[in-house]
């Protein structure tokens, strides 16, 4: 009997550990909503000098309406908004249509904003089904990093 228990304890153990999986894919939130931003950091480093950042906050009652769309293909709206010279009234401070494309396995980002030249190139640092963090890169100037870091909170639809 005891024999037939531990037959049956290792065969056990056999199926329980002998059927894993090791191609799980890892599932990303999806780019596809839309986001307010919460924070922007701008980083500089020039050459030969420290490195300055400095953080926004979008917490005033106008700025928490600002949304960023990414809907599904390449499409996207941004609308960012600030307080007015009328107290008490939001206007919109950038509001764009862009395309986007993004590459999953390398996290890169492009955004071409409707009637601006230059695409912003980036890259998603994190996201997940409550928040998103891009960052974008300026190399226009070959003696400065330049860099612009978001983070958004998803707003349910």
């Amino acid at each position: 009997m005891k024999k037939l228990a531990l037959l049956f304890a290792g065969l056990s153990l056999f199926v329980a550990t002998g059927c894993n999986d090791d191609t799980t894919e890892v599932m990303e939130a999806p780019l596809v909503g839309v986001w307010q931003p919460m924070k922007k950091v701008v980083t500089t480093v020039a050459i030969g000098e420290d490195p300055v950042s400095d953080a926004i906050l979008f917490d005033t009652t106008c700025q928490k309406t600002s949304r960023w769309t990414f809907s599904s293909g390449t499409a996207g709206k941004r609308k960012d908004m600030g307080d007015s010279s009328t107290p008490g009234t939001c206007t919109p401070t950038f509001d764009r249509t862009f395309s986007y494309t993004y590459d999953k396995s390398s996290k890169a980002i492009q955004i071409k904003y409707q009637g601006i030249v230059q695409p912003d190139q980036g890259k998603i640092i994190s996201i997940s089904d409550t928040s998103l963090n891009i960052m974008f890169e300026d190399k226009s100037d070959p003696t400065e990093f330049h860099s612009e870091t978001y983070t958004f909170k998803r707003i349910p639809q």
